[in-house]
């Protein structure tokens, strides 16, 4: 599949919200963030975090990669080099490795962490599991109490309903590979932290 433009990530929230019959205000009572906040991310004049969209995707109780797909539905998703759709805001670049399939549960995604970057301020927590492969650099994830610290090849696997979050502390860029998977079966929370 060959993706011709980006697509617009705060025109497909302000649809999903529309498409909920959900205010402005509605919305970030369920997400958390401020109305200001999301009127700028759907005007466009603002990127969101990876923690936002995680926010906003579980108060819509949607995918994360619902915010980046196309109106294709198929059953196989076929990404030349190069064609993938990418995400960049305050240290952080999250890259979609596949998305379009009906009803897709599994999101994959490149990560690449700028040194002293975080989304520590904001732990989070979702429905479902996720894991984490490091290719490159080194970064930590925080996991309650528990810290693990991820060199390349080391992986995580963890239930995502445990507040987490990650940090690059180390001199060089940290890049891996992230595969959150949403539990449909389970009630989205109405908060991520």
């Amino acid at each position: 599949m060959s993706l011709i433009r980006v697509p617009d990530v705060g025109l497909m929230i302000r649809v999903f919200r529309n498409n909920q019959e959900l205010s402005l205000r509605d919305l970030s009572e369920l997400s958390g963030l401020s109305v200001n906040a999301i009127s700028k991310i759907e005007r466009g004049e603002n990127s969101p975090t990876v923690a936002s969209l995680h926010q906003l995707a579980s108060a819509l109780g949607v995918p994360i990669t619902d915010f980046f797909r196309q109106e294709i539905h198929q059953y196989a998703v076929f990404v030349k080099a190069g064609d993938s759709i990418q995400l960049k805001s305050n240290g952080i670049t999250i890259e979609s490795l596949g998305r379009g399939l009906p009803k897709q549960q599994l999101e994959p995604f490149i990560m690449i962490v700028a040194p002293n970057s975080d989304n520590c301020s904001e732990p989070i927590f979702h429905p479902g599991e996720e894991f984490v492969h490091c290719l490159e650099g080194s970064l930590e994830y925080l996991i309650g109490d528990e810290c693990f610290v991820l060199e390349p090849g080391d992986r995580l696997l963890f239930k995502a309903s445990q507040p987490h979050c990650w940090r690059n502390l180390g001199p060089e860029p940290a890049k891996v590979i992230l595969v959150l998977e949403t539990d449909r079966g389970q009630p989205l929370p109405h908060k991520l932290h």
